[in-house]
């Protein structure tokens, strides 16, 4: 019993985000640079795309990190976006079925042909998508930062 309240807090205490400010600094993967959007541009940005998720399934036991440091669980409500600042909420909608949810992007990507955006299993499943794997979205910025860097639209 002792064992599972101590597991459980952990896992609590990994959940929250301890980044202060935002990150939208150019940056370079395989040798292409991406320049995000400063905070103020991307308050309000909408954009439609395609959205893919990435099989995290491994992360139950080993979570991964995001680019500013989140630990990463295949049930968060996060995603991955190229060139917007992190951390910022978006409202993902699956335009093939309506759906929509709102999510935490707090990494980098997706890095694989002309997607926009790499969601968590657990958002997939949201989306109505896991299976088909990709799916295409509309993408609408609600707030850039947290705490007291929070922009809002």
């Amino acid at each position: 019993m002792k064992i599972a309240l101590c597991l459980c807090c952990l896992l609590l205490a990994a959940c929250g985000s301890s980044y202060e400010g935002y990150k939208f600094k150019p940056y370079t993967v395989r040798g292409v640079t991406y320049t995000p959007m400063t905070p103020r541009e991307a308050v309000g940005y909408v954009e439609e795309g395609m959205a893919s998720h990435y099989d995290e399934s491994f992360l139950v036991f080993f979570p991964g990190k995001t680019a500013i440091g989140e630990n990463q669980y295949s049930w968060s409500s996060s995603a991955a976006h190229k060139t917007l600042p992190l951390p910022c909420k978006v409202r993902v909608t699956n335009l093939r079925n309506g759906r929509s949810t709102v999510v935490r992007v707090n990494d980098r990507g997706p890095f694989i042909g002309e997607r926009n955006l790499d969601v968590t299993t657990g958002v997939a499943k949201k989306l109505g998508f896991r299976e088909a794997g990709l799916c295409p979205v509309r993408v609408e910025v609600l707030s850039v930062g947290d705490g007291r860097w929070r922009i809002r639209k």
